[in-house]
């Protein structure tokens, strides 16, 4: 599975950039995610309880940065187990571009699933996935925007 988008953030990249490497930002964003713990500037350690459909899990996992390209790149690798109700890895590249006093962020991202999971069908998971996704990003978004005086 593949998603892929482009948000526009009304904030500079460089606070951009520094928020998505802030957990408790992230942790705030992430649907159902209980816990999220900075091991070190690469890595990450996640809990979060996600339903897709009729199932629905407690995930834990790591999260592996690689911040070569930064600030104007980075990627990410993953991986969950949620006990009986399977397992997912994935990826995702990210692409900051300033655009005046806001950043156009742009990402691709792919998953792969397995367990009780991969059994509920691909359209599902697909929808599951671009609701999460657009979650993440419009609660950043909110987060992001600058406060009215």
């Amino acid at each position: 599975m593949e998603l892929n988008d482009e948000i526009l953030i009304q904030a500079p990249k460089d606070k951009v950039y520094a928020a998505l490497n802030d957990p408790e930002v992230l942790q705030a964003c992430i649907p159902g995610c209980e816990e999220l713990i900075k091991h070190s500037d690469t890595e990450l350690e996640a809990k979060v309880v996600l339903k897709v459909g009729p199932v629905k899990a407690r995930f834990s996992g790591t999260v592996q940065l690689d911040t070569a390209g930064a600030p104007d790149a980075f990627s990410l690798q993953g991986q969950g187990n949620g006990g009986a109700a399977g397992h997912a890895k994935g990826g995702a590249d990210v692409t900051l571009v300033e655009d005046g006093e806001q950043t156009r962020l742009t990402y691709t991202a792919k998953a792969e699933i397995g367990g009780k999971l991969a059994q509920l069908g691909s359209r599902l998971i697909q929808s599951t996935s671009k609701k999460l996704a657009a979650k993440f990003f419009k609660k950043f978004a909110e987060i992001m925007e600058p406060a009215e005086a």
